[in-house]
């Protein structure tokens, strides 16, 4: 028995030693930088999972004509000049407005099983203010790689329109239906971690936990202050 409990233990510290280590080693090393330093690109921590927030309009991309701004919110308004994207486990997502009425058996399940997955879209006028949000600065080139990775989140009905789910948590969210599955294996910050690497944004080796890809966030080009 004892024997079992030391060996157990050193799995455990192994683990953790492991994990540790991929938390802190970022993707890239040294010095580098974006080709040109042209869009504003933020990233927000909900508490326990990111999401990109992305201008509504631009010169290289309008998303007024891939997702309507009217249909997103309960307040149907065309107004919102970023918009915010997260991918996770649909359950969790629909239940979990915050990270204060997590439901257990729905966490288990979103950790433990492959299950069915959302994208999660917000309208904002102003960056928000009230949670963790930093600023980094992309090239135009890779703002399409951005943009092309969201679009590609989303599951398309037979007619090719975006499904949606329900509204989100206020006014100006909704849900939709969403591919692949969620899973430990990919969990919310690793989709974020997966479209900032096609974007040249620097993220850590394990990008589970979403302080890892605040820590680690860097493109090259800094938003003026």
């Amino acid at each position: 028995m004892r024997k079992s409990i030391q060996r157990l233990g050193i799995v455990i510290l192994f683990l953790t030693a492991f994990l540790t280590i991929g938390y802190l080693t970022p993707r890239k090393w040294g010095n580098y930088s974006q080709a040109d330093c042209t869009i504003s690109l933020y990233i927000s921590n909900q508490g326990i999972h990111t999401e990109i927030i992305v201008p509504v309009k631009n010169e290289y991309f309008d998303w007024n004509q891939f997702l309507p701004l009217t249909e997103i919110g309960r307040d149907a308004t065309s107004d919102y000049k970023y918009l915010s994207f997260g991918w996770g486990d649909r359950a969790f997502m629909l239940e979990t407005s915050t990270s204060a009425i997590i439901n257990p058996v729905t966490a288990f399940k979103a950790l433990f099983l492959p299950t069915p997955s959302t994208v999660h879209v917000q309208g904002y006028r102003v960056p928000p203010q009230n949670i963790e949000t930093k600023c980094m600065k992309i090239s135009g080139a890779n703002y399409l790689k951005i943009i092309n990775f969201l679009k590609d989140t989303f599951q398309l009905d037979a007619a090719g329109k975006k499904i949606k789910i329900s509204y989100g948590y206020d006014n100006s969210d909704s849900f939709y239906e969403a591919k692949r599955s969620y899973s430990i294996l990919r969990t919310c910050n690793d989709w974020t971690a997966e479209a900032l690497q096609k974007a040249e944004v620097n993220t850590p080796l394990w990008s589970t936990l979403s302080s890892a890809i605040m820590f680690h966030l860097n493109s090259g080009c800094e938003c003026q202050k």
